[in-house]
């Protein structure tokens, strides 16, 4: 998943000294309980419903069990993430080559704390209580438009199928995905609360798809050879570094040219591009620290941090703007 991060040398062998016993702090490390940064979304999208409609009790019961949905689902493909990392050699090279920088323990079975067996039945579950909820969901929610549902399935079938099946993030489309998961699960979400949909909020969905795809770029960079090994395509496996350097470079001028473009364009209100000022200037300071310093490492994590500083700063400003103006943000 987008949390390799370091570029592998040779492949250390998993711990045999003791069976593997499924304790639950296993589990939650093989659900990656603690990446939220496509949950975040979901309190973007409080932020950007109506005054009116943001603090109903249906609305708020409905953002909790998408919360579990997705959760479910990010449990799921991550799981199977594992189990593929794990076959392939690729995650205990990446984990295995720099401990002082990860955590051998955030992959279970590269640490041994869980058997194949063991994620591959997690892996299922998780995949069958994601596909309840999801169908919940739907049925719980106070507008159904057909581009919701379907967009909800297809992210549910994706991924699922990330790692695992047809396997996208070793066909080549991996960067495609990360960006449109975060997208999704904005629209969804939203759409499902109102049964509509503006040039405004798909922006904004765009703008919070862009943050789990540059971190996941700047992982890829660091895991290139290791990718490159057990045969996942990614931009950063198959071209050389400075054609890899360019294209980061290039879907960051992308996300910048989103912020102001969508202003000029009239889609976005006049504090859009004032509010995400930092947001360039950290954008530019990570690329800076990955491809002039080369600390990938270090920008990896400022590029993280910069998702979740922009999805604060949007909903601060959803929140406060209208105090100031008297009108919705």
């Amino acid at each position: 998943m987008t949390d390799r991060l370091t570029a592998p040398p040779a492949v250390p062998e998993a711990p045999t000294s003791a069976p593997a016993r499924g304790t639950l702090a296993a589990y939650a490390r093989l659900a990656k309980l603690d990446i939220v940064d496509y949950y975040i979304g979901l309190p973007l999208v409080l932020a950007m419903l109506a005054p009116a409609l943001r603090w109903e009790p249906r609305t708020l019961g409905l953002l909790a069990l998408i919360l579990l949905a997705e959760v479910a689902v990010v449990a799921a493909m991550v799981a199977f993430d594992d189990v593929t990392g794990h076959r392939d050699g690729s995650d205990a090279a990446n984990y295995g080559s720099d401990a002082a920088r990860r955590r051998l323990a955030r992959k279970p079975l590269v640490a041994g704390t869980l058997t194949e067996p063991q994620a591959l039945r997690f892996a299922w579950a998780a995949t069958a209580v994601s596909a309840g909820l999801w169908a919940l969901v739907v049925w719980a929610a106070p507008h159904r438009p057909v581009w919701a549902v379907a967009l909800a399935a297809l992210c549910v079938i994706a991924s699922v199928q990330y790692s695992w099946g047809l396997k996208i993030s070793y066909r080549g489309l991996q960067e495609l995905f990360l960006i449109g998961l975060g997208v999704g699960w904005v629209l969804v979400p939203y759409g499902l609360l109102t049964g509509e949909l503006d040039g405004f909020v798909v922006v904004q969905a765009l703008l919070f798809g862009f943050g789990p795809m540059l971190f996941g770029l700047y992982s890829n960079t660091n895991d290139a050879a290791g990718d490159r090994a057990a045969g996942r395509i990614t931009v950063a496996a198959r071209v050389p570094r400075g054609l890899n350097t360019a294209f980061i470079v290039a879907v960051t001028a992308a996300e910048s040219a989103l912020i102001t473009g969508s202003f000029m364009a009239g889609i976005s209100p006049w504090w859009f591009p004032v509010v995400l000022a930092p947001v360039l200037v950290m954008r530019v300071t990570q690329l800076f620290i990955g491809f002039v310093r080369g600390d990938i490492l270090l920008a990896r994590r400022l590029a993280i941090h910069t998702h979740r500083v922009t999805v604060v700063l949007l909903i601060a400003a959803h929140l406060i703007v209208p105090l100031f103006t008297g009108t919705a943000a």
